[in-house]
């Protein structure tokens, strides 16, 4: 076990040091002509948006494609692959400078939101547009000789699409007018899910990896359904935890119910609830007032959604591992098993 902590210490540093070239690449980019300011600020932008995540899904763009080629990969491979992982957080942290303006949030990471800093405000949103825009200069600059660089931009845009439209579903079903629990059922949460969250986060990595192992997207569309499927599984346990998890453990407190999410858990509770369960729920359900979301969580409890969670991890877990074992590449499967090895049982 030390041995891999090691190798995953390394593969973090390593990857790290394709952030500080990428980075230099931009703050010096001829298609614009930098002050000495301009530079500054999108030096301190990048630093405090990129890198200061988990780096799962870029990380796992490298542990992919060194699954596919079987074996340790050269230095150019390492790098490239590397670049890739970079493109999906630089989209990550796009979607995320803009999706805490809408939501008003106040911290991101243990740290107050980009947009909260003194001096920064609204200008954050021009910053999202340019974190979105350093993509295609990425990939122009690593790839453009590439065979597969034109699918690695219709990937990138077909994906951002899907987010995008994602993130416009979750804003109209939860903060449409009046507070509306009637609007949280299951398909509707599925769906926003699948595009908010597991195209960008399961798909996108995978199919980065395929492409430059020189493969076709269209014939892993069963790959794509199973990565999706794993998204969907990955966000409920996300809604799981943001109630039940160790604030300690998961680095956060939860706020999914004082902000009237739409969570699997209120969507759950929904479908089972008795009509006083129900009028519990319609009477505290959104509010920061903390009795308000004490009395939700007792309901909850009442509900015994600890065990239908766990019920519902293991079936999906039995599902999925069917599902990856039906697919005819025995690369592929190890790749699907490694995604859904990292966050089966997770506890943060």
């Amino acid at each position: 076990m030390a041995e891999a902590n090691g190798k995953a210490v390394d593969l973090k540093t390593n990857f790290l040091q394709i952030y500080s070239r990428l980075k230099s690449d931009i703050l010096d980019d001829p298609a614009f002509s930098f002050t000495e300011d301009s530079r500054q600020w999108i030096d301190r932008m990048l630093d405090y948006n990129v890198p200061g995540g988990k780096l799962n899904r870029g990380i796992s763009v490298v542990d992919s494609y060194e699954i596919l080629k079987e074996g340790q990969l050269s230095d150019d491979e390492f790098f490239c692959a590397g670049v890739l992982g970079w493109c999906v957080e630089w989209l990550q942290a796009y979607f995320l400078v803009l999706d805490d303006i809408m939501d008003n949030s106040h911290t991101r990471r243990g740290q107050p939101c980009w947009f909260r800093l003194p001096k920064v405000g609204i200008i954050a949103a021009n910053d999202g547009i340019i974190l979105r825009n350093h993509i295609p200069r990425i990939l122009n600059r690593h790839f453009r000789d590439k065979t597969y660089y034109v699918h690695l931009l219709d990937l990138f845009n077909e994906v951002e699409f899907q987010t995008a439209s994602g993130q416009m579903l979750d804003l109209i079903t939860t903060h449409e007018g009046e507070k509306d629990l009637s609007k949280y059922k299951m398909p509707v949460y599925n769906r926003i899910v699948q595009y908010k969250t597991a195209y960008y986060s399961f798909y996108l990595p995978v199919a980065c990896a395929l492409l430059m192992a020189g493969e076709t997207l269209d014939n892993y569309v069963d790959a794509k359904r199973v990565l999706v499927e794993m998204g969907t599984y990955f966000q409920v346990q996300d809604d799981y935890l943001d109630c039940f998890g160790d604030p300690e453990f998961i680095g956060k407190i939860g706020t999914d119910i004082e902000d009237f999410k739409c969570s699997w858990l209120v969507v759950k509770a929904l479908e089972i609830a008795d009509e006083n369960q129900l009028k519990i729920l319609e009477e505290n359900y959104g509010k920061s007032d903390p009795a308000c979301v004490t009395k939700v969580k007792s309901l909850y409890n009442d509900l015994n959604l600890r065990a239908i969670f766990s019920e519902y991890e293991r079936t999906s877990y039995e599902q999925l591992i069917s599902a990856i074992e039906a697919q005819p590449s025995k690369q592929v499967q190890e790749v699907l098993k490694s995604f859904l090895h990292k966050i089966y049982k997770r506890q943060k």
